[in-house]
């Protein structure tokens, strides 16, 4: 395949309001959350939070210690057994409160994420959304709990299941979704009737501390408990802790090996949401139009920063070019921009200059094994940390840009000839978070999602979520399941009590 580069620099929208996204005073407390109060760290120091757009600093959050850790994890302990014994339809009403505060809350809660993250405000109050389904769904689901029917399988013995609480879980939250992810893991773990110790990404911990200062007087004192710092550090501590009953971490792959190695010492349950290179195989029946549509938004959605966007492209060599010429259209109308910078802003910067240089480290490492920058490739100029929306063509087959985790806004697009040849490719990479198939042939629909190796698999459609159905990977993108009823087992453990009825 042979396509034509059209490579251009692009804009960066910038606000032309100087208005900022935050007045004085909404600003979280910059410090840990301990057994329902606010507290310095025990060091004394702090780490700059950074905006990406601007690279300017936003403030400054307390920098937490293991003693720090220790004293989260003890206020949880503390306060396990009595929430623990606490009815479902009694917690059900507390995840429904937190659910109406996080409502009331609900532009505060966008601008704050927006500003943290450098998101696009629309992406921002899709998280916020999000987030408070996710408390409404776990509010019901508690409720409505099945487990095998109580019955008398062994001759004059009556059993019954009983679900119980796992105890105090530990979590590690990413930077790419704060809020939305802590609501992921918060809500099923406190539905479950565990305590709670979290770690948000010291990148971007304003929205959890936020939320800790929004539900205080929802949650008795200590079973939800925040401290800020760094994963070596403050995720490490977690791991290990022999109170800790789980360590639920969603990150990179080296984060969950780490974790789980440190975990293993206790034997301590572990939950693991990791990295994804969703394949998007499509087939040349499908309908190009609506695959580069859907792809304008499934492979660029939060700047690319999302583990199940849809990055490597598997198309059918026939319609390959076609498909290529409609995706760089689509992709070429994506607004770019700082979050104040307009309503219909899509896309805005990397998190970090750390990963900006690493995005762009991935381009050039592209680009020098053969592929051709189609759109983008590069860079946006000005300040804050933004890369183009880019479409790399001509694509090697086994290029490190088809295997590795690239995480921007960067759409890779290979070629196959037969079905058994897109199913083995698709395949090859060491991820298996999700996938999609384009085909309008339903039988091969069908038979493709269950070849792919990946926890989620669309048909025609990408990165469509929904809080009632599981989200969990494969292989090197971890285990564990979040959102449905499904993560309402995860975090909570199977007892059988068999009682003797013989008389």
């Amino acid at each position: 395949m042979t396509t034509t580069a059209t490579t251009a620099p692009g804009t960066v929208r910038r606000a032309t309001d100087p208005s900022p996204l935050l007045a004085a005073g909404e600003l979280p407390q910059g410090q840990h959350f301990i057994a329902g109060q606010f507290r310095a760290g025990t060091s004394g120091e702090t780490q700059a939070i950074v905006d990406p757009s601007t690279e300017a600093v936003i403030c400054q959050v307390a920098q937490g210690t293991v003693e720090d850790a220790d004293a989260a994890i003890q206020a949880a302990f503390d306060a396990k057994e009595a929430w623990g014994r606490t009815v479902p339809k009694h917690r059900s009403e507390i995840l429904l409160a937190i659910a109406d505060r996080l409502a009331e809350n609900a532009d505060l809660l966008a601008r704050l994420e927006a500003l943290n993250t450098g998101k696009a405000m629309m992406v921002a109050e899709d998280d916020v959304a999000g987030s408070i389904d996710s408390f409404r769904f776990m509010a019901g689901a508690v409720r409505a709990t099945t487990s095998l029917a109580a019955g008398e399988y062994a001759e004059n013995h009556l059993s019954v299941i009983l679900r119980e609480p796992l105890g105090v879980v530990g979590v590690v939250t990413p930077w790419n979704y704060p809020l939305l992810m802590a609501a992921w893991k918060i809500a099923p773990i406190l539905a479950a009737g565990n305590t709670m110790v979290l770690k948000p990404s010291e990148q971007t911990p304003l929205t959890t501390l936020n939320f800790a200062e929004l539900i205080a007087d929802l949650l008795p004192a200590g079973v939800f408990n925040v401290v800020t710092g760094l994963g070596p550090v403050i995720g490490a501590r977690l791991a290990e802790h022999p109170k800790v009953d789980m360590i639920a971490l969603t990150g990179s792959v080296n984060s969950g090996r780490a974790v789980a190695r440190a975990a293993a010492e206790t034997v301590k349950r572990v939950h693991l949401e990791l990295g994804g290179k969703a394949p998007v195989v499509i087939f040349a029946d499908a309908d190009l139009a609506a695959a580069a549509e859907s792809l304008r938004a499934a492979g660029y959605w939060n700047s690319g920063q999302e583990c199940g966007a849809g990055c490597r492209v598997l198309v059918h060599e026939s319609v390959a070019e076609r498909f290529s010429q409609l995706l760089v259209e689509q992709v070429g109308t994506l607004v770019v921009g700082e979050p104040t910078a307009g309503a219909d802003v899509e896309m805005g910067p990397m998190i970090s200059k750390a990963h900006f240089e690493r995005v762009l480290g991935h381009l050039e490492r592209a680009k020098a094994a053969g592929a051709k920058a189609a759109l983008g490739g590069g860079a946006l100029e000005g300040r804050g940390y933004f890369v183009a929306p880019t479409v790399l063509v001509d694509v090697p087959e086994g290029a490190a840009c088809t295997q590795e985790e690239i995480f921007g806004p960067v759409v890779t697009v290979e070629t196959f000839s037969s079905e058994e040849e897109a199913v083995t490719r698709a395949n090859q990479v060491p991820y298996g978070l999700a996938a999609s198939v384009w085909t309008l042939n339903p039988q091969l629909g069908h038979d493709m999602a269950s070849r792919l190796d990946a926890g989620t698999v669309w048909v025609n459609s990408h990165l469509v979520l929904a809080n009632e159905m599981p989200w969990s990977g494969f292989k090197s993108s971890g285990y564990g399941r979040d959102l449905s009823a499904y993560a309402l087992d995860d975090y909570s453990r199977t007892k059988h009590v068999m009682h003797n009825k013989a008389r």
